[in-house]
This record gives C-alpha cells, structure tokens and sequence, in this order.
C-alpha cells in the first residue's frame, strides 16, 4: 500500500510541476520496459537462489507490479495536469 501512495503522489506532484501535457502512452511504454529489465533481474537472482519455478514467479511478480506503479503513477500525472490548469489560471 506504501508504494502504491508513493506513486500516486509522485506522479501528482510529476503532473503538477511539469508544463503542459504529459505523454502518457510513452510513460506507459518506458513503465513496460521498466517493467521487463527489472522483472528479468529479479528473476535471475530468484533462479540462482531458488531455481527455475522462483525465476518465473519472481520475473511475472515483478513485471505485474511494475505495471500496476506505473498506472497508478499515469493516474497521478492525470489529476497533476487537472490541478495545474486550475490552479495556475
């Protein structure tokens, strides 16, 4: 749950404090591949500890939960935008 705040806000603040419009299809894309590098990481470190079935839950784990931060995050840059026009006019 700490996390999920964490994104949240951080992506406010990211959408507040940056001007104009986010491209949030391409913060979704770099979210992914994110997502994939650090998924295949923990899931090498999880193979060399535990073997083949912990590389497997641990690349899905972590690519699932990457891609849920960065939604959260995208729904804060969202709100972040909103706030800025009402805000700064």
């Amino acid at each position: 749950m700490i996390f999920e705040t964490l994104a949240f806000i951080v992506g406010l603040v990211y959408g507040y404090v940056k001007p104009g419009k986010e491209k949030r299809w391409e913060l979704f894309k770099k979210g992914i591949m994110y997502g994939v590098i650090l998924g295949i990481i923990f899931g090498l470190i999880g193979f060399f500890v535990g073997g083949l079935f912990l590389f497997a839950v641990s690349a899905i784990g972590i690519f699932i939960n990457v891609v849920f931060l960065v939604v959260i995050f995208i729904a804060g840059t969202f709100i972040g935008d909103l706030l800025e026009v009402a805000i700064k006019k």
